[in-house]
């Protein structure tokens, strides 16, 4: 059983960087609007007055360090339009649930949408997982998403996140899905916590059979980001691929991470994470060796165009023909894996399973509200399963969806 609590969130925003131009398009509609009655975004000048049509347009620039609305100064750097039930925003001509916060920044136009965490996360969900996956992988992704951006909601900042691949992408309203809105509410508040806080719950696409630790990957040592064999994730679209770069384009990314060793020879991988990942690689040439470690030969395989990490090199035989990549995975490879948790729905195994796999040691915790304060604090914790042993099933590629 997941925990349950007595008050589970209900009133937490999320601040998301949507757009930022040098002037924003913003459309409202909504039931009703209002002043900010207190809310941990500095006390913003409300957008006011609202006139009485259900929708309601303005045309945000700057002048002299101060928004402007429709081409007259509104005499504030920050304005704010708190959400308000059944609210819609559209910015910059996309739709999203929730207000809007606007903001002066290097002389151009910030859009932060602020939308409770749930219905983020109806967004979210869908654009980062496919909605026809089984509803266990989906229930796994929200929970994750939930634990992402609750962990990075800080008052002191502009905004909690962003909308792009950087942080979590977020299309906004047109994104929702029947089928990831109901693991969504099935979920409702539920995180993943370790030591009492929001856990880092990285994923990726597919681990390609084996999950990386955070040590090899970014040189922080997590000890539920730990490097293990991954056998349900296989069969996905990135299961196998091969790619080839030229001389050149070794020589130049080989240079972009200070190994200068004029023509080049030869580029082995001479040591190896547990993982099966590079934490060394040579590059040999007229002009000497030299050595790129730790994360940066991840990052060096990366940006010859690798979809991942876990590879092997060939080719590039005393300077001639291109090098050679095989591997498989698609992502940094840490935490959870897409197609692992698609392996893992599919061989029957529920949501709090697969999590307790991918984030070993780590506690299922319910995010309640903090009496008071508009914030959060985690509640009803209990230490998350470990999967049941079984034979990882064969997958089905898939023709499309955001996972791949």
């Amino acid at each position: 059983m997941a925990p349950t609590a007595a008050a589970p969130v209900t009133a937490l925003n999320v601040r998301v960087l949507v757009a930022a131009a040098p002037q924003l398009t913003v459309r409202v509609t909504q039931a009703g609007t209002g002043p900010d009655t207190g809310t941990p975004l500095g006390r913003p000048a409300p957008l006011s007055p609202v006139a009485p049509s259900p929708v309601t347009t303005w045309t945000v620039g700057v002048s002299g360090g101060q928004l402007t609305l429709n081409g007259r100064g509104a005499g504030n750097p920050v304005l704010y339009l708190p959400p308000s039930p059944g609210s819609v925003v559209e910015i910059a001509g996309k739709p999203y649930r929730g207000g809007v916060l606007l903001r002066v920044q290097d002389g151009g136009v910030q859009g932060v949408n602020v939308v409770g965490i749930e219905d983020y996360l109806r967004a979210v969900v869908p654009a980062e997982m496919p909605a026809s996956w089984p509803a266990a992988a989906l229930a796994a992704q929200a929970v994750i998403a939930r634990t992402y951006v609750a962990a990075r909601i800080n008052p002191a900042a502009p905004y909690d996140t962003c909308a792009t691949e950087s942080c979590q992408v977020y299309p906004g309203l047109k994104a929702e899905k029947a089928a990831t809105d109901t693991v969504i509410a099935i979920t409702r508040a539920q995180v993943i916590a370790f030591s009492g806080k929001p856990a880092s719950t990285y994923f990726s696409s597919d681990s390609g059979g084996f999950t990386a630790s955070s040590a090899e990957v970014w040189g922080t040592a997590l000890p539920y980001l730990q490097a293990q064999a991954d056998p349900y994730s296989a069969g996905g679209p990135r299961g196998g691929w091969r790619i080839e770069a030229t001389a050149a384009q070794v020589g130049t990314v080989a240079a972009r991470y200070g190994a200068r060793v004029g023509s080049l020879k030869a580029v082995t991988i001479t040591r190896l994470s547990k993982s099966g990942r590079p934490e060394e690689v040579t590059v040999s040439g007229d002009g000497g060796t030299a050595r790129i470690t730790g994360a940066n030969a991840g990052g060096f395989v990366r940006s010859l165009g690798a979809p991942g990490t876990r590879v092997k090199l060939s080719g590039l035989s005393g300077g001639q023909g291109p090098l050679v990549l095989t591997g498989s995975g698609a992502g940094h490879g840490v935490g959870l894996s897409q197609y692992g948790a698609l392996g893992l729905a599919r061989a029957g195994q529920n949501h709090l399973h697969i999590l307790g796999f991918y984030y070993p040691g780590t506690s299922l915790s319910i995010l309640a509200d903090k009496p008071g304060t508009g914030g959060s604090v985690l509640a009803s914790s209990f230490r998350l399963p470990s999967a049941a042993p079984l034979v990882a099933q064969t997958l089905a590629p898939q023709a499309s969806g955001a996972a791949q």
